[in-house]
């Protein structure tokens, strides 16, 4: 097992209770890793749902309308990418079940339709869970990539606005670029790393006129 280096959980980047520390999640951030994880699989889960709105016009309240005379594209393109292989909920998934799978801590399963595949990975990795919190210093970049494949699925079958992006400024200077759906974020300037309610803390970046 390795401890982690400081006393504070790696997602939110709050400190440790006693009887916690040496882990690199707190339980608060490992539980809502839990139910993002278990809100994407299933038959009545968001990866499942995305099919629903693959059609042009689904999602956004209204008929799909087209101002040009070509034909209009038979799916949503931003949809479908969601779906794929190798796309931005199942590539990923499936990357950190083979990363887990190199410490002996899961299977790898490439068999059967996608849902199979993700929801395979999802139990996988939720099975393993409290040993990544206890024992993976990446356990904060993939609680991040958890979250992002959450949103990104609620966000098509909501039809949700995506977030907009606000500066804030860094104590170093830097410019952070961030929403308020933004778990964490690392400074690239001074590399501070910072939980998502101390991004929130952090002062509005000044616009810069051009002269």
């Amino acid at each position: 097992m390795k401890l982690a280096e400081t006393n504070a959980c790696t997602i939110c980047h709050r400190d440790l209770r006693d009887d916690e520390i040496g882990r690199f999640a707190c339980p608060f951030c490992v539980d809502l890793v839990d139910q993002r994880l278990r809100a994407l699989a299933g038959p009545e889960g968001l990866y499942a749902r995305l099919s629903a709105q693959l059609a042009p016009g689904a999602g956004n309240g209204g008929p799909a309308v087209s101002g040009s005379r070509t034909a209009p594209v038979p799916v949503r393109l931003e949809v479908l990418t969601l779906m794929t292989v190798g796309g931005p909920v199942l590539g990923p998934l499936e990357t950190w079940v083979r990363d887990w799978e190199t410490q002996g801590r899961a299977d790898m399963c490439e068999a059967g339709t996608l849902q199979q595949r993700v929801d395979h990975a999802v139990g996988t990795l939720r099975f393993n869970l409290a040993w990544a919190a206890a024992n993976h210093p990446a356990v904060d970049e993939f609680a991040r990539e958890v979250h992002l494949m959450h949103r990104a699925c609620e966000r098509q079958i909501t039809g949700e606005r995506p977030a907009r992006i606000v500066p804030v400024a860094c104590p170093c200077g830097t410019v952070l670029r961030i929403t308020l759906d933004t778990a964490g974020a690392q400074c690239v300037g001074c590399e501070a790393r910072y939980g998502h309610a101390e991004l929130m803390e952090l002062p509005l970046a000044e616009r810069r006129i051009a002269a």
